[in-house]
Parts: C-alpha cells; structure tokens; sequence
C-alpha cells in the first residue's frame, strides 16, 4: 500500500506515535525531521503531539559516479559515518571522499543557516527525542543524524519513518532506543516508489513550515 505523499505518511505515522506515547509515557517532546523530505511529516508528527518542530540537517555521501548511492553521511560538524562494507566493495577509503565531505559539509551549513535563520538549536538533554524522515533505505543519514542527537544525551531516541528497508531499520536499533516504521520492507531499493506523489520538497516549503510552527507556539 502506496502513501499519498508526505502528508498522509505523516499522519498515519503521527497516528501511531501517539498511540505509542500515551501507552508508554514519552514525556518533554521534540520532534526533528530531516530535511528536506522529513520535514512535511514532522510538522504532521509534532502538530499531533503537541511538540515542538525543528530540523536536524544531514547530509548523504554518494558513492563515486552515483552520488543517490548513501555510503556514508554527516550531521553538524561530527566526523562522518561511513558504511564500511560499502568502502570494501568499492575499494576506496574516506581520506578520497574528503572533497565530497568538505562539499556537503558547506551545504549542510547553508541549509542550517536558511533553515533555523537565528533560532537556537533545540536543547536535547534529558528529552524524547523523535528523529522523522520520509524513508529509510541504506539508512547512512539516519545513523549520522542519531549520533549527533545522542551526543546531546537525551532521555530517549526514537527514529520514525513511514517506510523501511527491515534489514536498515534493524542495524539502527543500536543507535535508537526505539525505531517506530509503518511498513517495513525487506528489498526497498528506492523510498519515492511507495508514495504516489513524492516530489522534491523546496527549500522555501521547509522554511516556511518551521516558521508556520514557531508561530502556532
């Protein structure tokens, strides 16, 4: 079964978090979505939880020739997160995607700067933590994301997604205290096939949704 687009993902995945907080407690909410597809669902998610709304900005690295290929991502300024068996198949090391870090890194700061204007980053110490996006394929994003919000130490992380690779979903488990995915699939070789509408989210869309939240506040 195909989603809408991302606004009926995220109120299906609103749906079921909250039956999830309200039968084990989640307390002190925040939502971040991930930009730029993450973030129509985290405003659905956050609005049905009566959360706050933020972004946390993370970049892929592609592959060689096939810059969609994630073999590896980045969040803030931490140190990249690299899938290690992909590096072996393709027999190359991270000191030769250098250049593609240092490319995504200055995006990753634009797209902070546009999104969050002056707004602080949210503060994460001893708070539920639900990271959304709009997919979760190789899951190299989401693992750079969840190191990043660990690092703030919250209470609890919680990785939500509508659709899933299983084998993705199960490798973050170690890196969240819960991953919450509305369909997951064994073979998920592209996220944009389970939505009937999945076009690009613009960088004006996600600006003015986070502002559209900071008002409703």
């Amino acid at each position: 079964m195909r989603f809408l687009d991302r606004k009926d993902a995220g109120r299906q995945l609103a749906a079921r978090l909250t039956e999830l907080r309200d039968a084990q407690g989640w307390a002190d909410l925040v939502v971040l979505a991930l930009p730029r597809g993450g973030v129509p669902i985290g405003a659905e998610v956050a609005s049905a939880l009566g959360a706050p709304l933020d972004v946390l900005v993370a970049r892929k690295i592609g592959a060689p020739g096939q810059p969609e290929a994630g073999i590896g991502a980045i969040a803030g300024d931490d140190p990249p997160f690299f899938d290690r068996r992909a590096l072996q198949l393709l027999d190359i090391t991270p000191d030769e995607l250098a250049e593609d870090v240092a490319r995504e890194r200055a995006e990753l700061h634009r797209r902070e700067r546009l999104y969050r204007k002056n707004r602080p980053e949210p503060v994460l110490r001893d708070r539920t933590v639900i990271l959304v996006d709009d997919g979760l394929a190789t899951g190299v994003t989401a693992h750079a994301a969840l190191r990043r919000v660990r690092a703030e130490h919250p209470a609890r992380t919680i990785l939500a997604i509508p659709v899933c690779s299983t084998r993705s979903a199960e490798e973050l488990r170690r890196e969240a205290d819960q991953v919450v995915c509305l369909q997951p699939h064994q073979y998920l070789h592209a996220v944009g096939v389970w939505y009937e509408d999945f076009a690009q989210v613009p960088d004006r869309e996600v600006v003015d949704i986070l502002e559209r939240r900071q008002a409703d506040r």
